[in-house]
């Protein structure tokens, strides 16, 4: 089944590897600053990284990570990875990928690659170690081997965040069998996985796809990922989500990078706020938490929220974007709008301002 899916090809994972690797480079960006003046490494650990390209000769992730790497005269010189996948084929694929790459003599770490099963030892190993900065990216086909303690096992540590396939179809069958209870109350934890089956047991779909994903994230949450994000992946004719891209972080910053990342790769822009989602076919459908509220609500909210106070415009950005899908520019612009409806202040003023421009440190003052 695994082999199937690498040969495929969809434009789903292209996407996916995009964005993966897209956050890649900016988080080692972020951190390397901090890690070379401590004289660390940083690190890329993908536990299912599978061959070096799809069948059709896209780049999978790993390549994709490298070719940046080695771009990169810093992460040249610090970077540590590890690539790692039970089946033998993938990793022999990935292997010659690797060594055909140009310039890979630069990297002053060989890339690692290793055959294991993802499970107990694993997350045990990684449960002992204290990490470098390390970017977790893990991917496997269902369910099996992803689990709360892995993921925590990785982000415990100064620098880390995580990123992995929430395989929903999957996990959604998953949660009424019992023949596979083991890995779902791994994933969820027990005592969470027994009262979410409980409380899906009567929802809708649209229902049961916002509440199990929103255990998942508060699961994280409570463990210490502060910032979570989710990316949807609709099938072919929109209708249905075949899976979730979900992030997971212990700092803002990391947060608010991937959520601009996340919104270019969106499908669509309702009123220009991103969707966070692969639609092939473009339908304009709900989302996972606030995910759904369109640009013309952002406006009342801020009125609301803030009324009678002054705030810088990149304050009120601060205190209102998380766990909602606006982005900084969005913000901006529903400001701009409000100003020209007379319902803020604005120092410096409209007429004092470059034509479509609303710095961040621009003081805004909502009206009583």
């Amino acid at each position: 089944m695994n082999k199937l899916f690498f040969e495929e090809s969809r434009e789903q994972s292209e996407i996916k590897s995009i964005i993966v690797s897209k956050y890649f480079y900016a988080w080692a960006n972020v951190v390397k600053r901090t890690a070379k003046a401590r004289g660390d490494n940083i690190a890329y650990i993908d536990l299912f990284a599978g061959p070096g390209r799809f069948k059709d000769g896209a780049k999978s992730t790993p390549i994709l990570v490298l070719e940046k790497t080695i771009e990169d005269n810093d992460l040249s010189q610090m970077l540590v990875t590890i690539f790692n996948d039970l089946d033998s084929e993938h990793t022999q694929s990935l292997k010659k990928e690797i060594e055909s790459l140009k310039g890979i003599e630069k990297l002053r770490h060989k890339p690692i690659i290793e055959n294991h099963e993802v499970g107990e030892k694993i997350v045990k190993f990684f449960e002992k170690l204290t990490l470098v900065p390390t970017f977790f990216f893990v991917d496997p086909w269902g369910y099996k081997g992803l689990s709360l303690r892995l993921i925590n096992s990785v982000l415990k540590d100064w620098g880390c965040d995580c990123i992995f396939f929430f395989n929903y179809n999957r996990v959604n069958m998953g949660l009424g069998n019992l023949n596979v209870k083991e890995h779902i109350d791994a994933l969820f934890g027990e005592e969470r996985a027994d009262q979410l089956r409980e409380k899906i047991e009567d929802l809708n779909p649209v229902d049961r796809e916002l509440t199990i994903v929103e255990v998942i994230c508060d699961a994280l949450v409570e463990m210490g990922g502060t910032f979570t994000l989710p990316f949807t992946f609709r099938r072919a004719d929109g209708k249905r989500t075949s899976h979730h891209l979900i992030f997971v972080s212990k700092h803002v910053r990391g947060y608010e990078i991937m959520k601009e990342i996340m919104a270019k790769e969106s499908s669509y822009h309702t009123q220009g706020v991103p969707s966070f989602q692969y639609n092939p076919a473009r339908r304009t459908e709900g989302l996972l938490f606030e995910l759904s509220r369109p640009l013309d609500d952002l406006g009342d909210m801020l009125l609301e929220e803030f009324k009678g106070q002054t705030l810088s415009m990149i304050d009120i950005y601060n205190m209102h974007h998380i766990g909602r899908p606006f982005i900084k520019k969005n913000y901006k612009n529903v400001l701009s709008k409000l100003e020209g409806k007379g319902k803020i202040l604005v120092k410096p003023s409209a007429d004092k301002r470059r034509k479509n421009t609303f710095r961040d440190t621009a003081e805004v003052t909502f009206l009583e």
